[in-house]
């Protein structure tokens, strides 16, 4: 597996055998933390989880309600609902990024926590790309291009957009395919068909 040592992932789910199966699994390649409800699920939440493996059906706090708290925290992880619940338009408001249903076998586990970290890290650079994008049209919106070209700020965000726009095409090439579909279409993942 290609997971840096240095990446954590936090289990939760009110099933202990579900958490300590998937801990097991994930130990080793990862820092695994486990939480067998939504409370103790927001006592391990802090900036240092990369990926939240989310039960979306809890007594108490449900995931729903747990992925609301990391999200008004604005926490900078990954959230991927675990469930048995089947998916119903409920969904389209929620902020995970990856939703997965039950049972979950340990190479499925690691596609899924991989490819959120790889989702993280496109994540940033799109951010990036698109601040730049932002300021470019502001400042083409405002000024005649012939005016701007003579300017050393206005040349290097361009710069710094072209070689964005370098990496990020050499970025989506390296995306599989449901992905690349993903990026070129707008669609789910789940809509992809492979090449």
């Amino acid at each position: 597996m290609s997971g840096e040592p240095e990446s954590t992932v936090l289990v939760v789910d009110d099933e202990q055998g579900i958490v300590e199966g998937h801990a097991a699994s994930l130990d080793g390649e990862y820092a695994v933390r486990t939480a067998l409800d939504g409370h103790e699920a927001i006592e391990q939440l802090d900036a240092d989880v990369d990926v939240v493996l989310l039960d979306r059906r809890m007594p108490e706090l449900s995931g729903e309600e747990v992925l609301a708290h990391i999200r008004e925290r604005d926490l900078d992880c990954r959230v991927a609902m675990l469930t048995g619940v089947e998916p119903d338009v409920d969904i389209v408001e929620m902020g995970f990024d990856d939703y997965v249903r039950k049972p979950v076998g340990r190479s499925e586990l690691f596609d899924v926590v991989e490819r959120l970290l790889q989702r993280a890290r496109y994540d940033r650079r799109l951010q990036e790309f698109f601040s730049l994008a932002s300021k470019a049209a502001a400042l083409e919106a405002e000024h005649d291009t012939a005016e701007l070209e003579g300017h050393p700020e206005y040349e290097r965000l361009r710069d710094r957009l072209d070689q964005f726009r370098g990496k990020l095409d050499e970025t989506v090439a390296d995306l599989p395919p449901e992905d690349r579909y993903a990026v070129a279409t707008g669609s789910a993942v789940g809509d992809a068909v492979s090449d």
